[in-house]
Order: structure tokens, then C-alpha cells, then sequence
């Protein structure tokens, strides 16, 4: 009988923990690239022994180098802007930007705290009618203190998801006709490209005419300039999803469509078994650039029509002409741009969630 070597038999524990840990690494890579953090995976399979001198190249490479360009930007910043004067001073620097940063975060939460002992009154008040025998007498009444910049980067982000919403309702059933539908495809194809290259400053002035005249209630479940902005968000950003899904649903494998004919497939059967599945890459591909595209149409939006969210408070800021006013309109420019980026991100994670890919 032969014996067997105890060292062997631990070798290949060994040996199988770490093949299974770096598959584990692998599934874990999908998701730290949608997720913008490619660079954590060079640094586990470092840590777990892969080649680790190899590996610190893919991190230089990674996290290094936009590290080191992000450095190179501000330096350069920090270096130019005291050279640039304006009617409010020297162009602010990345740490006069900072300041203000930190500064915004401290008034929203002074914000947060008067609101909530308004709110305390209101009750502690509405509690005494109530002891009193008069409730009849008891409303809420709402806080009229100035927004801080907190909710208005909130309410940016609801109306520009509601536009996207309804875009999105709108954009892929038209799309899916589109796409099965030659018939469908030439009546919308002079619609989209009429309509899509209109600016969202054209639309404003007639989305406010028109929500102004049928939503003439004052105490509805939306405000008047929340659905001005999402209705325009809605406009810009629904095309990218329709060209999109057309194209998606008319570039299915004809063998497919075939198949589903032999099968006598209903139309209903037909859509959410075999076009949706199908056609969902390039969906998506057309969502995230709705998305984009509604974000960046939003703030122009909010900005014209002085309506509430970050570009109003840009808007604010300018005519304000205040020392502080330009690294504050600088704060609301890298938030507007870290949100866009952060839009993007979900979307790519929904996509990777809903979607097959080679790397899954």
C-alpha cells in the first residue's frame, strides 16, 4: 500500500484555496470596473500573490497615473488662477473652492437643524390645539427658509429621474415598433430627426406655456416648476433611447425571428421572450446616454427658468457678485459633474445586472 505524504495533500489545499480565491477575484473584477474601480483588482490579486511585481504595473497603470494627472490639474489650477483677474477678484484656486465646499456643507446643516426646530414648534403648537379641544385648528405649516445646498442638488436628481422616467416609457415601446416595423420605422424616422437636434432653451419657453395653462391647480402633487423642468428633461433625452432601441430590436438575429414564426410566437410572447432579451445591450447603451443627456439639459433648464435645483443656484450665485460666488459656482460645476458621473455608473450597473456579456 502506498503511503501517503502529508506535505503533498497540504500543497494542494494550498494549491485549491488559491485557485478558488482568484476566482472569486475574477467575479469580483466585473464589478469593480462597472463600478469605476478596476484598479482593486490588481491590488487583491497583489495581496494574494499573483505575480505581484506585474500586478503593480496594472496598478500604476490604474490608479497611478489618473492619481497623477488629477495632481497635475490641480497644480496647474493653483498655479494659473491667481494670474486671471474678474470683476470679483482672481479666479479661485482648488483651495479657495474647498473653503467654499466646506463652507455650503456647514449652511446645509445649520439648514437641516433650524428646520427641524421649526418643525418641533409646529408640533409642540398643533399638540396644545389638540389638548385643547381644537383640532380643527391644527395645519402644517411649511418651513420658508431658503433651500440649502443639499436639497437643491436632491431636487435636481428627482426631476431629472422623473423626465428620464417618462422618456424612457415613452422611447421604448416606440422603439421596439420601430425596430419590428418598417411600416412603424418610416413614420417616426421624420419626427426624430426634426425633433432631436431642438435645444432644450427652444422647448422651455413652450413647456411652461402649455404646463402653466392645464396645470392650473395650486395645491397639486406637483409643482408647477418641477414638471417644467422634467417635462423638458423628458424631450431632450427620450431620443438617444429610441434610436437606440430601434436599432437594437431591428439588428435581432433573423434566425431567431424565423424561429419565432415556426413557433407561432403571439406578439406579447414575442417581445419579452426574444426582442427585450435581444435588443437589451443597445437599450441600455440608449439609456445612459437619455440619462446624460437629461442631466446636462436639466440644469440649462433650471437656469432659465429659475426654477429649484443646481441651476438656479449657479444662476443665484452669478447675479449675486459676491467675493464667494465664483468657487461656489465652481463647487456647483465639479458636483454637477461628479453626479453625471455617478448617473452613468448606476445605469452601467443595471445594465451589467440585466444584461450577458463575455465577461460575466
Amino acid at each position: 500500500m502506498t503511503a501517503v505524504d502529508p506535505n503533498s495533500i497540504e500543497t494542494e489545499d494550498r494549491e485549491a484555496r488559491r485557485a478558488r480565491r482568484f476566482t472569486r477575484i475574477n467575479k469580483a473584477d466585473v464589478w469593480f470596473r462597472v463600478l469605476g474601480l478596476s484598479w482593486v483588482t490588481p491590488v487583491l490579486k497583489a495581496a494574494a500573490g499573483d505575480n505581484p511585481r506585474g500586478q503593480m504595473g496594472e496598478i500604476w497603470r490604474l490608479l497611478g497615473v489618473p492619481l497623477l494627472a488629477i495632481a497635475g490639474f490641480l497644480a496647474l489650477w493653483a498655479a494659473l488662477a491667481p494670474t486671471v483677474q474678474t470683476s470679483l477678484g482672481a479666479v479661485p484656486g482648488p483651495g479657495d473652492v474647498w473653503q467654499e465646499a466646506v463652507g455650503l456643507h456647514e449652511d446645509a446643516v445649520r439648514t437641516g437643524e433650524r428646520r427641524a426646530q421649526f418643525q418641533e414648534m409646529v408640533d409642540v403648537r398643533n399638540q396644545r390645539l389638540i389638548d385643547a379641544g381644537r383640532a380643527d385648528e391644527v395645519k402644517d405649516v411649511a418651513f420658508t427658509g431658503a433651500p440649502s445646498y443639499y436639497q437643491q442638488i436632491f431636487t435636481s436628481i428627482e426631476t431629472v429621474f422623473f423626465g428620464f422616467l417618462i422618456a424612457t416609457v415613452v422611447a421604448v415601446p416606440l422603439g421596439i415598433m420601430a425596430g419590428l416595423s418598417p411600416t412603424a420605422n418610416a413614420a417616426l424616422n421624420p419626427i426624430i430627426q426634426i425633433f432631436k437636434p431642438v435645444s432644450p432653451l427652444a422647448w422651455l419657453p413652450i413647456v411652461t406655456m402649455i404646463v402653466s395653462a392645464v396645470y392650473v391647480t395650486n395645491d397639486g402633487l406637483f409643482e408647477k416648476s418641477f414638471l417644467v423642468s422634467a417635462i423638458t428633461v423628458t424631450l431632450c433625452s427620450l431620443w438617444p433611447t429610441l434610436i437606440n432601441t430601434a436599432l437594437g430590436v431591428a439588428s435581432i438575429d433573423k434566425d431567431l425571428v424565423n424561429v419565432s414564426k415556426v413557433l407561432k410566437m403571439g406578439t406579447w410572447t414575442k417581445i419579452t421572450k426574444l426582442v427585450l432579451p435581444s435588443a437589451l445591450p443597445l437599450i441600455f447603451t440608449g439609456l445612459r446616454l437619455s440619462l446624460g443627456v437629461g442631466w446636462m439639459v436639466l440644469i440649462a433648464a433650471e437656469m432659465l427658468a429659475q426654477n429649484p435645483g443646481l441651476g438656479k443656484f449657479v444662476w443665484d450665485e452669478f447675479q449675486n457678485g459676491s467675493s464667494s460666488s465664483l468657487a461656489r459656482i465652481m463647487v456647483a460645476v465639479f458636483t454637477i459633474g461628479i453626479i453625471g458621473f455617478l448617473l452613468d455608473r448606476l445605469m452601467y450597473a443595471i445594465q451589467a445586472a440585466f444584461t450577458f456579456s463575455n465577461n460575466r
